[in-house]
């Protein structure tokens, strides 16, 4: 049985993305859940995750660690899942915005971190936070205009991509971000995914919370 390390559901965007391909895809696994911010985190972390960070998958022998690392790991384990779009074309598109997810966007990741248990407030759109909002909205626009085939989905079915920016459509949500009209529809489709919203259901009767966790933002209502 393969087992996901992750954090807190709550907070925890790169442990959401392995898990909405696992629970999408029917894939049978454990989950492993180690709380943000006390003093045995990093021990605990360490017992399965060399980096010290959180997702870790552990496939007997193997530990794989790193979100995107994760799903592509599953997507050669299991190649008859259309984990990425079987279209060559699409594919390489969706590999492309995935791995721009990955390691971009640091102003909207700063400004608004995940947090699944409030509302805040619209935070003050400086320049590279619009720059940041501005540039996901297109990648979706153009995954959709392309490749979505009137399905409600970036490439028209589920895939990696949908989950890798899975957590930004939490962040647009949460920190009520102004969008476009398309852009509000595929947030509603990734907000009422069956997955999302279990993986919602359960943060929102954890145990764990950390109340400083959105310091400087204006909460609007809690849900925790």
């Amino acid at each position: 049985m393969l087992k996901l390390v992750m954090a807190n559901k709550l907070y925890s965007s790169w442990s959401l993305r392995p898990w909405l391909v696992l629970s999408t895809f029917g894939i049978p696994f454990d989950e492993i859940i180690i709380p943000l911010r006390t003093p045995e985190s990093r021990s605990r972390v360490l017992e399965y995750s060399p980096s010290g960070k959180v997702p870790a998958l552990i496939d007997g022998d193997v530990t794989v660690w790193e979100s995107l690392a994760i799903i592509e790991y599953l997507a050669e384990k299991f190649p008859d899942i259309a984990i990425w779009p079987r279209d060559g074309q699409a594919r390489a598109h969706a590999r492309s915005v995935a791995h721009e997810m990955h390691s971009g966007f640091q102003a909207l990741r700063a400004g608004c971190p995940m947090h699944l248990g409030a509302r805040f407030a619209t935070p003050q759109l400086t320049e590279a936070l619009r720059a940041s909002i501005d540039r996901v909205e297109d990648i979706w626009s153009e995954a959709r205009n392309r490749f979505a085939g009137g399905q409600p989905f970036l490439y028209g079915a589920f895939s990696a991509a949908d989950a890798m920016y899975a957590p930004v459509v939490t962040r647009f949500d949460t920190y009520q971000i102004p969008v476009r009209e398309a852009t509000r529809v595929y947030m509603d489709a990734i907000l009422s995914h069956p997955a999302f919203v279990a993986w919602r259901d359960a943060a929102l009767a954890e145990p764990w919370s950390i109340p400083d966790y959105a310091t400087g933002h204006t909460l609007v209502e809690s849900f925790v």
